[in-house]
């Protein structure tokens, strides 16, 4: 039974969490709401901040919304870099900055400790169902400590390279996600608005060279009008800006991406933000005057 710290419950942590509880291991957790009754009925210790929780756990990881988040969780007053004590591992898997990320894991590194960025995908579904991808950037030795610990929460876990490349794997992995999403999107409306039934096109696309696990799950979202949120528009939207960001460092074009962004953009000033990114349909909908289908 490994000591594990756990920061951020929200959707993706909380279901992540109780995989690892239901693995056997003891845990520590820190989040800004009370933590689930679900987890600390089944044995878990609430924290009063990071630091405390670095503290009793050997191994901590983070799973909260964005970059800033990442770094106050880490580094402010009562973080978890306070409560580190040599030899410790601490892992990140929310989705963030690859730069800000090899920052990190210097400053971690400096106190003697161990640190990987390990950002997933999957979704709530996946976070559920322990089958989400993580993709890995660190140490060998930190992932093969850690690997045990993947294994309770994901299926198809990947060590790509140093710190840093997980969250570059992340971000190449939100940008194929969100054109896919636009492009079923697109390939629905026109079905609907040319008379034929969107559920049905899907159906036997799903059989074809255009079959993917977009079209399947988030396709189905779409001609259900189910779009309560699994992964918000407004983290997608976070996640292609990183997309942008990076191409401008790198100094490449992601036309297509952009595109996408100002899609999200759009979502988000019609008060969609909150919806899950399959919802992102929307925009091309209100362009068209015409939705994929009823309600």
């Amino acid at each position: 039974m490994a000591k594990i710290g756990f920061i951020g419950l929200g959707i993706m942590g909380a279901p992540m969490a109780a995989n690892l509880q239901a693995g056997g291991h003891k845990l520590y957790l820190h989040d800004i709401k009370n933590p689930p009754a679900t987890l600390i009925d089944g044995g878990a210790t609430v924290c009063t901040s990071g630091a405390e929780v670095a503290k009793r756990a050997d191994i901590i990881i983070v799973m909260v919304p964005d970059t800033p988040h990442v770094e106050a969780a880490l580094f402010d007053e009562n973080g978890v870099a306070k409560g580190l004590t040599a030899g410790k591992i601490v892992v990140d898997m929310s989705s963030i900055s690859p730069i800000a990320t090899k920052g990190f894991a210097k400053k971690i590194n400096a106190l003697d400790c161990q640190y990987l960025d390990a950002p997933v995908s999957g979704g709530e579904v996946g976070a559920k169902a322990a089958s989400l991808t993580i993709m890995v950037g660190g140490s060998e030795e930190a992932f093969n400590t850690v690997k045990p610990l993947f294994d309770l929460m994901g299926k198809n876990i990947t060590l790509v390279g140093g710190n840093g490349d997980g969250q570059t794997t992340k971000v190449a992995n939100q940008i194929i996600v969100a054109l896919n999403i636009q492009a079923v999107a697109e390939a629905l409306l026109f079905a609907s608005k040319a008379g034929a039934d969107p559920a049905k096109v899907r159906q036997a696309l799903m059989g074809g060279f255009a079959a993917s696990r977009i079209l399947e799950v988030h396709g189905e979202r779409m001609v259900k009008r189910t779009f309560n949120p699994g992964f918000r528009i407004e983290l997608h939207q976070k996640d292609l800006n990183l997309a942008l960001q990076g191409a401008k460092a790198l100094g490449v074009s992601l036309p297509n991406t952009a595109m996408v962004q100002e899609l999200m953009n759009a979502c988000a000033a019609n008060g969609m933000s909150g919806l899950d990114h399959s919802a992102l349909c929307r925009a091309t909908e209100l362009m068209s005057n015409h939705e994929i289908a009823q309600a």
